[in-house]
């Protein structure tokens, strides 16, 4: 039923406000924008310029009248200038405008999921993550064939303040339509309360991890952790959702331990380096002199509470020496991972945080002289003139283990 009087003719028609979302230009690849003027009459008029039109310039039309018509919009000029954007970006930028208009409330227009991945261990690698702009979708595709433990769709620092609500549903149709291959999916949402907005958008999507920036208290990891539940509930999910809380204050450092117990769901712990020393008031280095103490305090913390202790990213993307230095230290201060900015850091952050053929050989030794001394039924098991007491026994058994699980051994 036509909510408009009869009477009212095309001359007539009232002018809204058009909303926009997205981006184009010589520049911009895999996205697009969308420009939609609302108008009363006249049914839905697209027009489109596309690098791709010659080929799926019809298709393109076809999704946005489907988009269009879930979303509750009859009659409308929408203009596309897309830069080859996928159908899940095409879809996500329209129901963007839609919204920003101030319609379709309510309404998520999901695109094919293309599989239900395996739900993620609570102890798997997290050798390394790789952070991936939520707002820029060219980055989505490709990101898994880097070979990183994770994939860290980005809502917070990288996403510009007036685009956090595009890049939700951006990041949000990606879970279902991008393929991450073996990289566990993450998410990190905003800083709370918007954070908790994102939940409403992302948990649905069932992502692997939710990574939670600058946490100072408790109360910030049992909020998430109980929208999660409200959403979980809501749409019928049982799959697990980890936490993994970031501390970037010398606050949030102080209460560590305290934070890493908030949750049953909490698997890591991690520092965000940039920000804990902007609130110190020190200059970053690459040394990480200024920040040991916080990075031991998340260590401790972290072993303390039996969850994986992950250390910060390493922010200058060119030095790869420094960040190999990093990455070794990191590991030696018992550290089981950090976070990558560039998918080239990934190999050596791989490298540094596998165990060496040193170290393998060593604890092959000590599991071998431990096995023959309890096949023996002795008490005491040394080797050369040092005894192997329980503690060197499973170091080494932890050592082999993540040797096995990283493909180093067999």
């Amino acid at each position: 039923m036509n909510a408009y009087p009869a009477t009212k003719t095309l001359s007539e028609e009232v002018e809204h406000p058009a909303s926009e979302a997205g981006r184009c230009g010589p520049d911009v690849r895999s996205d697009l924008r969308v420009r939609i003027e609302r108008r009363e009459h006249g049914g839905i008029e697209i027009d489109l310029h596309s690098r791709v039109e010659p080929y799926y310039g019809e298709s393109i039309r076809r999704l946005a009248d489907t988009v269009l018509e879930e979303l509750g919009i009859r009659h409308a000029r929408v203009h596309i200038e897309d830069e080859g954007a996928l159908p899940f970006v095409i879809s996500a930028r329209l129901e963007a405008a839609v919204k920003r208009a101030g319609l379709g409330k309510g309404t998520r227009v999901l695109p094919d999921q293309v599989k239900v991945p395996q739900a993620s261990a609570r102890d798997r690698l997290r050798r390394s993550r790789l952070y991936v702009p939520g707002s820029e979708p060219k980055y989505f595709i490709n990101a898994a064939l880097y070979g990183s433990d994770g994939v860290i769709l980005d809502l917070e620092d990288s996403v510009h303040p007036s685009e956090k609500d595009a890049a939700r549903l951006l990041v949000r149709n990606a879970l279902r339509s991008v393929d991450f291959l073996a990289c566990e999916r993450m998410v990190r949402i905003n800083q709370l309360p918007l954070g908790l907005e994102d939940l409403d958008e992302i948990v649905p999507e069932c992502p692997d991890l939710i990574l939670i920036p600058k946490v100072e208290i408790p109360d910030q990891v049992m909020a998430v952790e109980k929208r999660i539940d409200e959403v979980k509930s809501d749409y019928g999910l049982t799959r697990p959702i980890w936490l993994m809380p970031i501390l970037e204050s010398a606050l949030g450092i102080e209460n560590a331990f305290a934070i890493a117990k908030a949750s049953e769901k909490t698997v890591a712990l991690t520092i965000g380096l940039e920000d804990y020393t902007a609130d110190l008031g020190v200059v970053k280095t690459s040394t990480g002199t200024e920040s040991l103490y916080a990075r031991q305090r998340v260590l401790n913390a972290a072993h303390a509470a039996g969850i994986q202790a992950i250390d910060s990213v390493f922010g200058d993307v060119g030095d790869l020496d420094a960040l190999r230095a990093w990455a070794t230290n990191s590991r030696g201060l018992g550290f089981e991972g950090m976070g990558c900015l560039h998918p080239t850091q990934i190999p050596i952050i791989h490298e540094a945080f596998a165990p060496t053929a040193s170290e393998i050989e060593r604890a092959r030794t000590i599991l071998a002289a431990y096995n023959e001394a309890q096949e023996k039924g002795l008490a005491v098991v040394s080797l050369g003139s040092k005894m192997i007491d329980p503690p060197v026994v499973n170091r080494a058994l932890k050592l082999m283990a993540r040797a096995q699980a990283m493909g180093v051994v067999q």
